[in-house]
């Protein structure tokens, strides 16, 4: 079996995100960026693929040069190869496209995208990527389990779980519960030292529009005072909910 595995370089939620330009750019002074948390955990779930069933496992990225240390990172996890497709991510559709070209030159039996990534939130890439290369999709996957070409996948719904079959080839959009917080993995010396040597591939982006443009940023209003109430004045804490607060 041969998975792909699609990586998001996205900031570190601990990071102070500030905007430059007149709120038109991100600024990346002074930012840590990781690989995306929902991708991570399909990453960890190709591991046990690859350790289990011999799966073979790439991992992909659409980004610029400043990407490669996060794709390295999966190296070190234990990714069989990395791809960079040599091009800014601005727009979904773009990058699912390019996306497209590598699985369609790749041949891949299962490609493991995030359902989202946590710096724009956009949740689009899956299911436009399935859409694409009109293959099976899974979205909001929470388990997965696959036996030769067919794959049992558990995804979340609105109050509860639904379990479905699909046969390979297949997209899933995955998220916490694929795999659980304590399974994810941290390289150690020897991964790092062996991702040096594994392949890193840069390919050029192929003509693609970009049908969005991201016109200008804000930030959430800081938060207001706290007020303490007592809590035997049900009174004041009935007025302050329903003329500041406004929720009753």
């Amino acid at each position: 079996m041969k998975i792909l595995v699609c990586i998001s370089n996205v900031p570190d939620t601990t990071s102070k995100i500030n905007f430059t330009e007149g709120d038109t750019k991100f600024d990346t002074n002074g930012v840590q960026f990781v690989i995306n948390p929902n991708d991570e955990f399909g990453l960890t779930r190709a591991m046990w693929f690859k350790e289990k069933q011999g799966a073979t496992v790439h991992v992909v990225t659409v980004g610029g040069q400043q990407t490669e240390p996060t794709i390295r990172k999966a190296l070190a996890i234990g990714a069989d190869e990395a791809i960079r497709v040599n091009a800014e991510p601005k727009d979904g559709f773009f990058v699912a496209q390019q996306l497209a070209e590598v699985v369609k030159n790749g041949d891949y039996d299962l490609v493991i995208a995030g359902r989202e990534s946590i710096d724009y939130n956009g949740g689009m890439v899956p299911g436009i990527l399935a859409t694409l290369l009109d293959m099976n999709f899974v979205n909001t996957c929470i388990g997965l389990e696959i036996d030769g070409s067919n794959a049992t996948a558990v995804r979340e719904i609105d109050g509860g779980k639904e379990k479905i079959t699909a046969s390979l080839p297949l997209i899933i959009g995955g998220q916490k519960g694929l795999v659980e917080e304590s399974d994810l993995r941290i390289p150690n010396m020897r991964g790092i030292m062996m991702a040096r040597k594994k392949a890193l591939n840069v390919v050029e982006p192929v003509d693609a529009a970009q049908p969005t443009q991201d016109q200008k940023f804000e930030k959430p209003a800081a938060k207001g005072p706290v007020k303490l109430v007592d809590a035997g004045n049900v009174g004041e804490l009935v007025e302050l909910l329903h003329n500041e607060a406004k929720v009753i």
